[in-house]
């Protein structure tokens, strides 16, 4: 499986995917022109490019669910 970053979403800084995950929480499903709103709260993004990042972690989110994608091992001290 590949991971968001690979998948064809282009690039995304630390900055505009945080900036993706509040304007997200704002701008919920039933908001008029939701995709523009948060592309424009992101910057730098269309209304497709934010809609496509979404999908793609919404996908991600169903394979972790389904137990597809391993817990990382952490060292215990």
């Amino acid at each position: 499986m590949a991971s968001m970053s690979s998948r064809g979403s282009g690039s995304w800084t630390a900055e505009q995917n945080k900036a993706f995950e509040k304007a997200l929480a704002v701008y919920d499903k039933d908001t008029p022109d939701r995709w523009y709103n948060i592309a424009r709260a992101v910057g730098g993004k269309t209304a497709e490019e934010v809609k496509r990042h979404y999908e793609i972690l919404v996908e991600d989110i169903k394979h972790i669910e389904a137990g597809q994608v391993p817990y990382p091992n952490y060292r215990r001290n």
